[in-house]
This record gives structure tokens, C-alpha cells and sequence, in this order.
């Protein structure tokens, strides 16, 4: 007889559970979110530093007009911000690199006069000729008082222009000058409470930097909830 076989046994590999897989869909999106605040950051960065940049130029050049951009007046008597800007324009109208000054600015509700309006009766107290100032009373932002300045260019057959405003809010007046047809560039005040401390100049650099970024975004201004600030 021949020798009994024994059958063996199956052999069973016991496993772990499976390894789970990455969850792909949430690593992109992990990603995208990251990327995306990494990149809002490099604009505001990009931003705050042209606004910086072009606070520190002096672009004087001779031009058709000086545009001087209206800030806050008391019944006629302009801010001590609107006061360092005009001071400015007749500088630059006396250095002869324009032939004209062109102030600008509305009036709020019940004002007498408009900023444009009193800006040019503080340059005629200070010598300049009435004749060689046209007043602008149109706007009550920076972007509405260019697009009244353009117009009256237009008419009037001049194209370029140097704009007087406060360091930090020069880039923005530049590029919404530019925007609405103007061949401008900028010579900003270095007087005024705007440059006094540099906690003053970090506020506004701060302000500029989320105004133009708004006005990017949307080509609408927000200097009418601070007409202070022109």
C-alpha cells in the first residue's frame, strides 16, 4: 500500500488595510487657496510700493497746465492741505513750465464756493495773474474733477499736464489722469500736515494703496467719503 498524502494547508498572507490615498481633490484646492493669498499679497506688496515709489518723483516738467486737485475749503479759505498744494502749483506756474494753473474741486451741499473757486482766489491773493487760472469747479472726487479737467482740455485744444496733489496720492492720480486722456505726469507737495510724521505717511500710504487697488478693480473713486484727502 502506498503512503497515505496528506493534502496541505492553504496559505494565507494576512495583509494590513490598504494604504489610503491622498485626497487629491482637497490637495488642489489646499493649493489654489495658498496660491491665490500668496498672489493677493505680491498685488498689495506691488501696489504699496509703487504708491511709495512714485510719492518720492518730482516729474516738473514744462507742460500745457499745472492741475492743482481740490482738497477740503472752509467758506473760501482752503485746508492746510489744499494750501500746500496751491503753493506748490505756483511754484511750478513761476519756475514758467506752464502757461496755465487749473484748480479743480465741487462744492458740498450749501458751500458758497467750490474748491476750484477758492483755490484760484488764493493764487490771485498771491500774485498770480486771475488770467492765467481756470477754475474747474466740477467733481467732487479725483476721478470726477479729471474727467472735468479732460474735458475742458479737450475744448480748450492743451493735452498735457502736471498734477500737484500729496506724495501718496500722486500714483493714483496719474494713472486715473492717464485713463481719461490727459499726458500726465506728477510733481507732489513735500509741505502740508500729509508729510508732517511718519505714522501720518504710513496711514496714507496704507489708504492710497487700498484706493487704487479699489479703483483698478472697479474704475470708481472713493475720495468722496473723505474729501479731506482729495
Amino acid at each position: 500500500m502506498s503512503p497515505a498524502r496528506h493534502s496541505e494547508a492553504p496559505t494565507v498572507e494576512l495583509r494590513g488595510p490598504a494604504p489610503e490615498r491622498p485626497p487629491r481633490r482637497r490637495s488642489w484646492i489646499t493649493r489654489a487657496i495658498l496660491g491665490s493669498v500668496l498672489l493677493g499679497i505680491l498685488i498689495v506688496g506691488f501696489t504699496a510700493f509703487g504708491v511709495w515709489d512714485v510719492a518720492r518723483q518730482d516729474d516738473r516738467r514744462p507742460v500745457d497746465a499745472v492741475v492743482v486737485l481740490g482738497a477740503a475749503q472752509y467758506d473760501g479759505d482752503p485746508s492746510s492741505i489744499f494750501a500746500a498744494r496751491l503753493r506748490q502749483a505756483q511754484e511750478l506756474y513761476q519756475e514758467g513750465l506752464a502757461p496755465r494753473i487749473v484748480t479743480t474741486g465741487g462744492g458740498q451741499p450749501g458751500d458758497e464756493y467750490t474748491e476750484a473757486a477758492a483755490g484760484k482766489n488764493f493764487l490771485v491773493a498771491r500774485g498770480v495773474p486771475a488770467a492765467a487760472i481756470v477754475a474747474v469747479g466740477e467733481g467732487s472726487d479725483t476721478l470726477g474733477s479729471l474727467q472735468a479737467v479732460a474735458a475742458r482740455a479737450r475744448a480748450d485744444g492743451w493735452h498735457s499736464v502736471l498734477l500737484v496733489s500729496d506724495p501718496w496720492h500722486s500714483l493714483r492720480a496719474r494713472t486715473m489722469a492717464r485713463d481719461v486722456g490727459l499726458q500726465a505726469w506728477a510733481s507732489p507737495t513735500r509741505t502740508g500736515p500729509v508729510v508732517q510724521t511718519r505714522e501720518t505717511q504710513a496711514r496714507y500710504i496704507v489708504r492710497e494703496t487700498g484706493a487704487l487697488l479699489f479703483y483698478r478693480l472697479t474704475h470708481a473713486s472713493v475720495d468722496s467719503e473723505t474729501p479731506e484727502l482729495g
